[in-house]
Formats: C-alpha cells, sequence, structure tokens
C-alpha cells in the first residue's frame, strides 16, 4: 500500500459506492483497494455491507458493478432453460449477446444446495470473452457442469423482440429446453 491515509469505515463505503455509480464499466476489488489505500479483503466485506443495506452492486467476472436501470427505455426480462455441454457455453452465451441481449445470470437446482444463482453480466462478445477467460484463469467449473448441462438464464432486453429472437435462435441450436 502506498503512504496515502486509510480511507476509513463509512467514508470508505460512501466513497466506493459513488465511484460504483459514477463508473461504466465494472471495477475490481483491487482498483478499489487502491483507490481507498486498504485491502481487497477489506473491499469484499464493504460490498457485503453494501449489499446487506440493499444496494444494487452486482458482482461480476470483470469485477463489480452498480446495477443502474434507465428509465427511458423499458427492461423486459425473462428466464429460459438451457441445456448443453460445457464446450457449447461460448456459443450459447454469444447468440444471445448478438440478438442484443444481457445475460444476467445462471442457475441451477443442486441437489444439495438447492437453488444456486450465479451473475454472468455479459452483454456483448468482448464480455463474453473476458467471462470465460476468467472462468479458465480461475480453473472454476461451470454451474451446468452440475446438472448434467441443464440450467437456466436471467435475460433482458430493451424489447421483447430481441428476447423472442435470443430464444429462436437457442432452439435452433438445441439448447433450449422447452417445458
Amino acid at each position: 500500500m502506498s503512504e496515502q491515509k486509510k480511507v476509513l469505515g463509512e467514508e470508505r463505503r460512501t466513497l466506493i459506492l459513488q465511484v460504483l455509480k459514477d463508473s461504466t464499466v465494472p471495477l475490481t476489488g483491487s482498483e478499489l483497494a487502491t483507490r481507498t489505500n486498504v485491502s481487497r479483503q477489506v473491499i469484499v466485506g464493504d460490498i457485503t455491507l453494501l449489499k446487506a443495506r440493499n444496494e444494487p452492486i452486482i458482482a461480476t467476472s470483470q469485477g463489480y458493478l452498480y446495477f443502474k436501470q434507465n428509465s427511458n427505455s423499458p427492461i423486459f426480462e425473462r428466464t429460459i432453460v438451457c441445456q448443453h455441454t460445457p464446450e457449447e457455453t461460448e456459443r450459447e452465451l454469444n447468440l444471445l449477446v448478438d440478438h442484443g441481449v444481457l445475460v444476467k445470470d445462471v442457475k441451477i437446482e443442486h441437489s444439495v444446495y438447492g437453488d444456486l444463482t450465479a451473475s454472468v453480466m455479459v452483454s456483448n462478445r468482448q464480455e463474453v470473452k473476458q467471462f470465460l477467460t476468467n472462468m479458465k484463469n480461475s480453473n472454476a467449473s461451470l454451474l451446468s457442469e452440475l446438472t448434467n448441462g441443464i440450467h437456466l438464464h436471467t435475460i433482458s432486453a430493451s424489447n421483447t423482440q430481441a428476447l423472442d429472437k435470443a430464444e429462436a435462435a437457442l432452439k435452433a441450436e438445441g439448447y433450449l429446453v422447452e417445458y
């Protein structure tokens, strides 16, 4: 850490919140730690406290985001069920984002833990590539590997036509589970 003064407690959390609100890109815990002259682990604790206050902070594979819903354009959301092999994950995500869809999360129903949800937050091919690179570099497994490839995604778009077209593309590829 540098010789600058540590930003303490509530002042630090207020600063973190403002920095996240002002940012248009995800910020890593390390970046926030550098700005406040504390450890990344302190930032993780601060983010947990802010989330407990119902601040809409999302942890993505690229870093933390403050979820801002644009009041000028309504967001349409739906949950879809998919099944495919781990090797087809990139194709699935690219099909979705290529239709103007934000893939918010992935969910599975685990036999022991029940419902498990993880943030994905990808909306373009570059973010998909970064997400998969982060998965590979951390030796993380896809949640869908625990359920024979079956998983759900919450997807959102500015119109229902984008959601419909994305679903049709998944169906054509054989990834969409119809129920």
